[in-house]
């Protein structure tokens, strides 16, 4: 995994806006209506390419697809996987419970997105018994990225966790919880291992280990919970135990809704079990105004030195465009925590397009923070290295 050598490089979480079009047949295609799927193959095409190049344009240096053929960042796998059907009944995040006026707002944001609380669940043995679409996906990025002059510094690939897949497609089949994470740990390890074997970074997508305390374990005792993040995290471990732990990125985050948050677990409570994942690269959310204060956490709970740190310093919940220079005072946060630059990569607190027809930020406006991003980045690189 590449290092900030001489300049802060920068990054993000994975999901960008889709066009309109694209986001109609997918969400249209989640609820079994009819698809041209000639016509959806176009879209997806077009809209890597695009996501792509504007990556690029705006100095992004470890880059993927952007998620585009997705629908969602974890509902996607009910396509690949076998073992779904009916509909999820996920309870609302607590906050949400306590804030009902705002909870009205949300939905009415979301009337016409993809299925968030109302996924598929699993009502059989779940299994992964054709990594066709995965492999096309990878492919369609592989060409896209070699078709332009620009070249990333580094690729990479997002794929749906086990604890986030069994928190958000639910279990109807398994007699426990830890038997149906460790079931979809066995299955999607075919699907870590391909996009590992395209030479691709794996980034494991993980809001389970901090979101579900206000989720599905908003009931249970702390302590419950932090047993639940421990199993996860161990069925992380297994599902990649043929990848080098320098290879992994694993992103975690308190959901990415624009919400009150004040039920969030605190980073300090959770932060020594996420340092036991085998992993190169910990993506945590450091920009929104509920867990920006947290970077002193991670002083008093160091990053382990074969660990990178990718702190988020742009909100992807609002419009406002950060000043470049809040950008750099946010990573200069970072690197003080870390201990030295070169283990911190500039990223994003969350994904742009994480549910198809659910974005907050306006497609233009995205592109323009991420050209902040880099902009900040710069500024803090000439502090930290000189002109």
């Amino acid at each position: 995994m590449e290092r900030s050598e001489g300049r802060i490089l920068v990054t993000h979480v994975g999901s960008f806006p889709r066009p309109p079009r694209l986001r109609e047949l997918l969400v249209r295609q989640e609820r079994a209506e009819p698809v041209d799927e000639a016509e959806l193959g176009r879209e997806v095409d077009a809209a890597v390419g695009a996501v792509v190049g504007k990556q690029l344009d705006a100095g992004i240096d470890i880059g993927n697809d952007g998620e585009q053929p997705r629908v969602g960042f974890s509902t996607y796998v009910a396509r690949r996987l076998r073992g779904f059907g009916g509909e999820s009944r996920r309870p609302l995040a607590r906050d949400l419970v306590d804030f009902p006026d705002y909870a009205a707002l949300l939905e009415s944001r979301r009337r016409s997105a993809a299925k968030i609380s109302n996924a598929p669940q699993a009502v059989a043995e779940v299994e992964y018994v054709d990594l066709g679409e995965a492999a096309k996906e990878c492919d369609l990025f592989l060409r896209a990225t070699a078709a332009r002059p620009r070249k990333f510094v580094e690729r990479f690939m997002t794929a749906a966790s086990p604890g986030i897949i069994a928190t958000t497609l639910l279990n109807a089949h398994y007699d426990s919880h830890e038997r149906y994470v460790f079931a979809l740990a066995r299955e999607m390890q075919k699907e870590y291992e391909l996009i590992h074997a395209r030479g691709l970074l794996l980034q494991l997508d993980c809001p389970d280990l901090a979101m579900e305390r206000t989720r599905l374990f908003q009931h249970d005792s702390l302590d419950r919970f932090l047993q639940v993040v421990e199993t996860h995290i161990e069925a992380i471990n297994r599902a990649t135990a043929k990848i080098p732990a320098d290879r992994i990125r694993l992103h975690v985050c308190w959901g990415n809704y624009d919400g009150p948050h004040t039920s969030d677990v605190p980073l300090e409570a959770i932060l020594p079990l996420l340092y036991r994942a085998r992993v190169g690269a910990l993506s945590l959310e450091l920009a929104n105004p509920r867990h920006q204060h947290e970077y002193k956490v991670i002083r008093r709970h160091p990053v382990p030195d074969a660990m990178l740190l990718l702190p988020g310093v742009i909100d992807s919940t609002t419009n406002f465009v950060e000043h470049p220079e809040v950008v750099a005072d946010r990573i200069s946060q970072a690197v003080d925590a870390v201990g030295e630059p070169t283990r911190v990569i500039a990223s994003v607190d969350c994904g742009f397009g994480t549910f198809a027809c659910s974005e907050l930020v306006a497609e233009s406006v995205v592109w323009e923070k991420l050209r902040a991003l880099k902009a900040g980045a710069a500024i803090a690189s000439a502090r930290l290295w000189g002109s």
